[in-house]
């Protein structure tokens, strides 16, 4: 017994030395990062020191700190941002479906305000705002260099304020010039129809109400067509939708499929990473379905166009989507402020399949 605790110790005690002459070189090529990280915000704080004491202007401590953090985010993708307080406020009131604005989807791509889409029925898709639009000033402001956040913050203003944003447009030789009245911006998530013998749901955003409103109006349609006999089969709108919540994407394509993946996301870490799968129960009831995409759909939109074809359960007509295949998560901050940042990335269940077999 004692030879066995005496070799287990002397196991233990190689095993302690073995790891300390692994970890030693390790252990400081950490501490060297953690160092270079302490010089760079040394560096940091001598800058902002320099800024408030020398710049030719006085400035706002707290502007030049948000713009510090905002430029942070947005160095790593086009969808990461820092949200102030009122930022903040605006977007969850967004996702509840009513905002003030001019009523465009938009995104930055090497420097430039692009539009995902106009949203249904809102001052810019009456003015004729496009997806694919590239917005280069404001009131005749140039937004190149700007951050997004900045950009969207000079297209804000009062309700019934006009604006007049200059678009650069593929085919148009000159800019445009766009006049706009900002208006209260109420959006309804799905719109429901008949056109013949088939059922359009005409869904422009992902927001709170999209999923309930999709299931009452397809329900409201089929009743009033006497019942789903009498339905040829479901027309899925999704042209110029910009996307918004996840869970919603994921709602919807479950209320046309049986069972199978939906779609899974994928983070840093493999514990980060989720599969969605479909329950069974479909709303249509096994009706032929299309699915109409074109340059405006995003994001939450591509995730249910790609569900319901991978599964065979509709076909996608239209043209290419705009190409969105990350997930944001918005991360309350002290002060009311918000960080979105990409936490992920969403693969359609043919695309997993592929690349899994890859690897």
């Amino acid at each position: 017994m004692k030879k066995l605790m005496m070799a287990a110790g002397g196991g233990t005690l190689l095993g302690l030395i073995a790891t300390t002459q692994i970890a030693g070189p390790l252990l400081a090529q950490e501490a060297a990062n953690s160092a270079s990280v302490y010089e760079q915000l040394d560096l940091f704080g001598d800058i902002f020191e320099r800024i408030r004491a020398g710049y030719v202007e006085d400035v706002e401590e707290k502007d030049l700190i948000e713009a510090a953090i905002n430029g942070m985010l947005t160095s790593l993708d086009p969808h990461s941002s820092y949200l102030s307080a009122d930022d903040a406020a605006a977007m969850r009131v967004q996702t509840r479906g009513e905002f003030g604005g001019l009523g465009i989807e938009v995104t930055q791509e090497e420097g430039w305000v692009k539009v995902v889409s106009p949203m249904d029925g809102t001052p810019a898709d009456a003015a004729g705002i496009l997806a694919g639009d590239f917005i280069t000033a404001v009131d005749g402001e140039n937004v190149l260099g700007l951050t997004l956040d900045e950009a969207v913050d000079l297209m804000r203003g009062p309700i019934g304020s006009e604006i007049v944003i200059t678009v650069v447009r593929e085919g148009e030789v000159e800019p445009l010039k766009v006049s706009i009245i900002r208006d209260t911006i109420k959006l309804t998530a799905v719109r429901s129809r008949t056109e013949g013998n088939a059922i359009v749901l005409r869904i422009a955003t992902f927001s709170d109400q999209t999923y309930p409103d999709l299931k009452s109006g397809l329900e409201d349609q089929i009743e009033e067509a006497g019942g789903l006999d009498n339905v040829d089969g479901i027309i899925l709108d999704l042209r110029n939708n910009p996307g918004g919540l996840l869970n919603q994407a994921i709602y919807v394509s479950d209320a046309f499929l049986e069972a199978g993946e939906i779609v899974s996301t994928r983070g840093r870490e493999p514990n980060d990473s989720d599969r969605y799968n479909a329950a069974v129960g479909d709303l249509a009831d096994g009706k032929p379905i299309v699915v109409l995409i074109n340059g405006g759909s995003a994001s939450a939109s591509e995730i249910v166009a790609g569900a319901l074809q991978d599964h065979r359960r509709a076909i996608v007509v239209g043209t290419k989507s705009f190409g969105k295949g990350s997930v944001q998560t918005v991360v309350p901050l002290q002060g009311d402020g918000a960080m979105r940042l990409t936490t992920a990335r969403y693969y359609t269940c043919l695309l997993y399949t592929s690349d899994a077999a890859d690897e």
